[in-house]
């Protein structure tokens, strides 16, 4: 098994982006909420723990706490700014109420040697976000970085392993943030960089095979990468016991269904069975525009499916999906103080009645890194590199009710937004780029003709695993490209309007 870092998440809003420096590094991470107990984590058996940044101030009412236990486990320990202030608070030091909250760069001085410092500069920029500060460190700690408006910026307790930092070394605006990430890693925690995708197929297939022994596990095929490899995978594992299922719920793109099928078909040896269910989902979705009723109701009817599809097939135990990291993160509320963002039909369990195991080989990766996965199995670029299309399909990018007829404008405008990102080569330069059809109609001129009409949104991203995203800036030529297409070739649309707006405060998906 690799090595495995445990990151204890106080609320910060870029606690993910702890276990993605730790992953880039080549060393396994997890994310537990400081709710977490040390027994719980020491049943997990941590090689290092980081404890995260969080908006709370240490010692009010509600804050959230450190389980001395945590200490007593005899792994070495990175604290981040919260996680820095509950380390002195614990381990007897002294702690303050700033005037003034810092947020921004600032200038890291050190000002002692210490393990994390090796080939570091002597001077750098760093990011602060705190309103506490550690006056005075606790005993056996050193003071090891200063800033201008802070004396104890860092510190160490070299004999226990024990490090605490203010700053935010997992930013990019840390210039030596991931020096000192990895010289934790690598230098105190004595890990080896020994997670790669090769061995997560490699511990992955042998696990799925250990676990599902000769049971028949029923697949839900969406077309896209995250599906397609844990088909994939699980067909390494138990061959012809995985019978896959594609669902075409009328709330895919354009040509979708039949593209789908027929690239399965032509490059995997899948039990492939195809469900025409359109009816189904648009009666069930009539007349409702909650965006969380609507994605409710979809996957309740997804799994109302599997399970009408697996009676057919013999001892059927598992449903077999697509889960990502990121999508755990978001939707189940283990992260402590940090917020639900949004739910997902794939997450978070399964209703009472369901009577499939559920299997989900990706759980623990981020985007990326399933494609990383993709090409380790020698997928296709068509598929490795395909956009993420989200489970409840065009149902949350029809903004409001879902009918025929808005999906059809939908489809229409999206697909000219895929023809284009694909011939100008920003396809595979962004994140995501699709079309939003807005609950909304404005008033145009066509011809010499009053028009009121429909409302399409441009949504493209930049990102790297969907955690946080910035809205890309194409090159005005080809937003005007592609909104002179739409509205000349898609009836019912007169007006085109670009999203400029970032995760967080948004989302990438309008619902």
């Amino acid at each position: 098994m690799p090595g495995k870092v445990i990151i204890i998440d106080y609320g910060s809003q870029v606690t993910q982006l702890i276990a993605r420096r730790v992953r880039e590094a080549g060393v396994y991470s997890e994310i537990h909420s400081c709710v977490t107990t040390a027994e719980q984590v020491r049943a997990m058996r941590p090689d290092a723990l980081i404890l995260s940044g969080g908006p709370a101030s240490v010692g009010e009412e509600n804050a959230p706490a450190l389980d001395p236990g945590l200490l007593l486990l005899g792994v070495p320990i990175l604290g981040i700014c919260y996680g820095m202030q509950l380390l002195a608070q614990e381990l007897g030091g002294s702690l303050a109420r700033s005037l003034t909250r810092e947020y921004g760069p600032t200038e890291l001085t050190l000002t002692a040697p210490c393990a994390l410092w090796a080939g570091v500069q002597d001077a750098s920029r760093v990011w602060m976000s705190h309103g506490d500060k550690v006056t005075t460190p606790p005993p056996g700690f050193a003071v090891t970085g200063r800033t201008p408006t802070l004396a104890v910026a860092a510190m160490a307790d070299e004999e226990r392993k024990i490090y605490g930092v203010q700053f935010h070394p997992e930013v990019h605006h840390s210039v030596e943030g991931e020096r000192i990430l990895h010289n934790f890693l690598f230098q105190v925690a004595g890990l080896a960089a020994d997670w790669t995708m090769s061995s997560f197929v490699q511990r992955t297939v042998a696990e799925m095979a250990r676990r599902i022994g000769k049971s028949h596990v029923v697949c839900a095929l969406s077309g896209g990468i995250d599906s397609t490899v844990v088909a994939v995978l699980l067909h390494k594992a138990i061959g012809r016991n995985l019978h896959c299922i594609f669902v075409d719920n009328g709330l895919l793109r354009q040509n979708e269904a039949q593209d789908v099928a027929s690239c399965l078909r032509e490059y995997f040896d899948l039990n492939l069975t195809v469900v025409q269910a359109q009816q189904r989902f648009l009666s069930r979705l009539k007349g409702v525009e909650d965006p969380e009723k609507k994605r409710k109701i979809i996957g309740h009817t997804f799994i109302e499916i599997f399970e009408e599809e697996a009676k057919k097939l013999p001892q059927v135990d598992f449903l077999a999906q697509g889960t990502l990291y990121p999508d755990v993160i978001e939707s189940v509320s283990h992260k402590g103080p940090s917020a639900v963002i949004k739910s997902h039909h794939n997450v978070g369990g399964l209703p009472q009645t369901m009577h499939l195991k559920l299997i989900e080989p990706l759980r623990e990766l981020f985007k990326d890194e399933v494609r990383k996965v993709a090409a380790e199995l020698g997928m296709p670029e068509s598929i490795v590199w395909r956009q993420p299309f989200p489970g409840p399909g065009l149902a949350i990018r029809v903004l409001g009710e879902v009918t025929e007829d808005r999906l059809h404008i939908l489809r229409a405008a999206d697909s000219i937004v895929q023809q284009e990102l694909r011939a100008s080569g920003w396809y595979r330069k962004v994140w995501q780029g699709f079309a939003v059809l807005l609950p909304l109609r404005t008033v145009g001129v066509m011809g010499d003709g009053r028009t009121y009409e429909h409302v399409v949104a441009l949504r493209v991203v930049d990102s790297v695993d969907a955690m946080t995203a910035d809205w890309t800036r194409l090159p005005a030529d080809l937003v005007a490209r592609i909104s002179g297409r739409i509205i000349n070739e898609v009836q019912g649309v007169n007006r085109v309007v670009y999203d400029v707006s970032s995760k967080p405060p948004s989302t990438i998906e309008w619902e």
